[in-house]
């Protein structure tokens, strides 16, 4: 959904897009370049694939846009899940990050980090270990901000509100009410598209 909206938008503005996912994910879109798979809970296959894209040359932009959530309550999560949520949400995102340093530093025109956050990281709509992760990348990228800046790296968050992907096909199976009750809780009376997030990230 997000992802392949970022690689379409991307592509548009000239980048070389280099992709990366899960073993089972399509990669196949024609505007990418470059693919790596890894997993972000697995520390050894991000420094692998880091390594590899260090190798390629410079890195002017990382977006990192992975995001997963089982949606629980305090009354039902436990602590293979509030592990899990902050491992994939959050920690992956700033050991990649911290990979790829190395070749963000010092370009004539500067590297940026993009996280994509969430509304959930400012204002409690449930999912709390979802939202504690995504407040935990919200600190990084000022951490980033703060640290790299001198070394004409940038770092900014996106925290978008319900974006309208396949992640919520399977809720709209089980009440196809969904969308247009979640859609009254925004100012815009809707989900918002994944184009949008994209263009915004672009920015």
């Amino acid at each position: 959904g997000l992802g392949r909206a970022l690689v379409e938008v991307f592509h548009a503005c000239g980048a070389r897009v280099v992709a990366c996912d899960v073993e089972d994910a399509d990669l196949s879109a024609a505007q990418i370049a470059e693919t790596h798979r890894f997993d972000l809970t697995d520390e050894k296959g991000i420094e692998a694939a880091a390594a590899r894209i260090r190798a390629g040359g410079k890195v002017f932009a990382l977006v990192s846009n992975a995001g997963w959530t089982r949606a629980e309550t305090l009354e039902q999560m436990d602590t293979r899940a509030l592990d899990r949520e902050m491992d994939l949400n959050f920690r992956g995102a700033a050991l990649l990050t911290t990979a790829l340093l190395p070749a963000m530093r010092g370009l004539q025109d500067g590297a940026s980090c993009t996280y994509i956050s969430s509304i959930n990281a400012l204002i409690h709509c449930g999912n709390p270990a979802y939202s504690a992760a995504k407040a935990a990348l919200e600190a990084w990228t000022r951490a980033i901000a703060t640290e790299e800046g001198a070394n004409g790296v940038r770092a900014n968050a996106v925290a978008p509100g319900s974006v309208r992907t396949h992640a919520w096909d399977h809720r709209l199976a089980q009440d196809p009410t969904i969308l247009q009750r979640v859609g009254r809780l925004y100012p815009l009376g809707r989900l918002v598209e994944p184009a949008e997030v994209a263009r915004a990230v672009a920015f």
